[in-house]
């Protein structure tokens, strides 16, 4: 059944209605195809130090040779749980070549959080930055794990820039906790046997599972998503069709702030930066904003994705605005809302729209897009990409219309497979077809979509629904205010009360000069009973505040 697409008049010159998504048959045949096609080129910088797509391919190959000679088969689990080092697309590259499928593992996971990863994935294989080996050491018996393959963030940055990156780690900043891991392989050890070992070709086809990338964390027990490789290949062709139109093939450097194990950087900044032959600057610690400004200022960088917080940071930072950005073509928003505020001062300091995006990790993950020539709708997620539907459906199942608020659903060949195990939730997510997003938003009459807040973040006062997107959206528009997190507290007289947790940019906010400013721009039902001042926000990782945290 074919639905309509209102949005496709909206599309800018050139981006297609449809892609193929059958023009690779797997990941490694896209792979091996871009490797050989861009062989000369830088593919990933890390401090200074960069890899060509030659070597890339190279190292990948005896990675892949090693996972075969320590007897891991295809399908099996491989974990990675690093920051972004260059180990990292090796790794990926490597494990897909053996056929095996890949666990992206937030290297901040406790103890519990891992054990429960490795023990539901049933992980035979480990790739670890020495940071986080403490951490497996306590759960390690617990689990099936076989091949642990340990590194360090030096470690393929060479000769007295990687020992003294090293030293630092360990022993000035203390990063590395002591850990035994007796049978743990050195990354460099690994590639060196492999080198020694012959590959066996694999072939896999587009319904096979490349990752189980796990998701739900912050709202409860976590859930893998199936992503096939045809799932991950029809979204390369989709970013390639909204985003990488607007680059050059071969001549781009990108910056990559956001960690790899995040599906949103694993599509965009891995894979689809491979597509075009770019060299993708790594971001080792994006908290470490004067660390990413520097990286700016070394580097041509034409291409960035992140989240509204650290946009939102850079803008902060005195020494990026004396920046050039004579370069800068695309800044992609995504994982988060991204404030308006935010959007327009970043166009007045660099001169290029910071265009927003939508997606879920159950959609490999891109399913919306603002148009990146300027043309979106500011506050709005976008149009979706080629070959993508997208309806907004209301409590009883009834497909809402222009301006009518409801449940966001996606269908196209980016979705997911699956849960992991877990066919009871697959059917509670995947409705006839239809991914359930779980998000409340509407399409307007030019087809551009508009999220208004997740169901489970929606608060009840009196009976109204008030949505902590739109009042953080007002709160941060205030001159004094650094960030703005909003949750609903239960009330005895309401159901539910609005509580703001703000961060200062100007020590001199009070709560009544918020509470004024509030009153001048929020109905009285959406007005924050409770304000309080902190000095920070709880983040995830990649900088996405988690609410679930301030609600205690």
């Amino acid at each position: 059944m074919s639905y309509p697409r209102p949005w496709l008049k909206n599309y800018p010159p050139g981006i297609p209605a449809n892609i193929d998504p059958a023009t690779y048959s797997s990941l490694n045949a896209f792979a091996e195809a871009n490797l050989k096609k861009y062989a000369s080129k830088k593919a990933f910088t890390l401090m200074g130090k960069s890899m060509t797509y030659r070597e890339l391919d190279l190292l990948a190959n005896h990675f892949a040779a090693y996972l075969q000679y320590r007897r891991l088969k295809e399908g099996d689990r491989i974990a990675l749980m690093m920051p972004n080092l260059l180990q990292y697309p090796i790794a990926i590259l490597g494990a897909l070549r053996a056929g095996l499928v890949i666990v992206n593992t937030n290297p901040l996971y406790t103890p519990r959080e891992l054990e429960f990863v490795l023990t539901n994935a049933g992980v035979k294989a480990v790739v670890i930055a020495e940071n986080f080996a403490s951490t497996l050491e306590k759960v390690l018996p617990k689990t099936s794990v076989e091949v642990i393959v340990r590194t360090s963030v030096g470690e393929l940055l060479g000769g007295f820039k990687g020992s003294l990156v090293n030293f630092m780690v360990r022993y000035v900043k203390r990063k590395v906790p002591a850990y035994k891991l007796p049978n743990a392989v050195p990354f460099k050890t690994a590639l060196a046997q492999g080198a020694g070992q012959s590959l066996v070709p694999v072939e896999l086809s587009p319904e096979q599972t490349a990752l189980l990338q796990y998701t739900g964390g912050t709202t409860g027990v976590p859930k893998a998503a199936m992503l096939t490789h045809g799932n991950l290949l029809a979204n390369i062709e989709q970013i390639k069709a909204v985003i990488c139109y607007y680059l050059r093939d071969g001549e781009e450097t990108t910056l990559s702030p956001l960690p790899m194990y995040h599906i949103f950087a694993f599509a965009v900044n891995i894979m689809a930066m491979i597509s075009i032959g770019a060299n993708t600057v790594l971001v080792l610690n994006p908290r470490d904003i004067r660390s990413v400004v520097g990286t700016f200022r070394s580097s041509p960088i034409s291409l960035v994705t992140g989240v509204n917080t650290l946009y939102n940071a850079l803008l902060n930072e005195p020494t990026f605005h004396k920046l050039q950005f004579k370069m800068l073509k695309v800044t992609v928003a995504g994982g988060m809302a991204l404030q308006s505020s935010v959007a327009e001062r970043w166009k007045a300091v660099t001169g290029c729209y910071l265009t927003e995006g939508y997606g879920l990790t159950e959609a490999s993950p891109v399913v919306t897009l603002n148009p990146i020539d300027g043309h979106g709708k500011v506050g709005s997620i976008g149009l979706p990409v080629p070959s993508t539907d997208v309806r907004v459906v209301d409590d009883s199942g009834r497909v809402c219309g222009p301006g009518e608020r409801g449940e966001i659903q996606v269908m196209g060949p980016q979705v997911m497979a699956g849960y992991f195990n877990r066919p009871d939730e697959t059917a509670k997510m995947i409705v006839d077809g239809w991914l359930c997003t779980g998000d409340i938003g509407y399409m307007d009459e030019d087809g551009f979509f508009f999220i208004v807040d997740r169901k489970k973040d929606m608060i009840i006062v009196s009976g109204f629904n008030v949505f902590p997107n739109e009042i953080e959206e007002v709160i941060s528009r205030h001159p004094k205010v650094l960030e703005v997190a909003v949750i609903g507290l239960p009330d005895e007289r309401c159901g539910e009360a609005v509580k703001a947790f703000v961060v200062k940019r100007d020590r001199s906010l009070s709560e009544d000069e918020l509470r004024d400013y509030c009153r001048e721009n929020l109905t009285a039902y959406k007005l924050p009973k409770f304000y309080e001042f902190r000095e920070s926000l709880p983040k995830t990782n990649i900088g996405k505040i988690l609410r679930r945290e301030l609600r205690g």
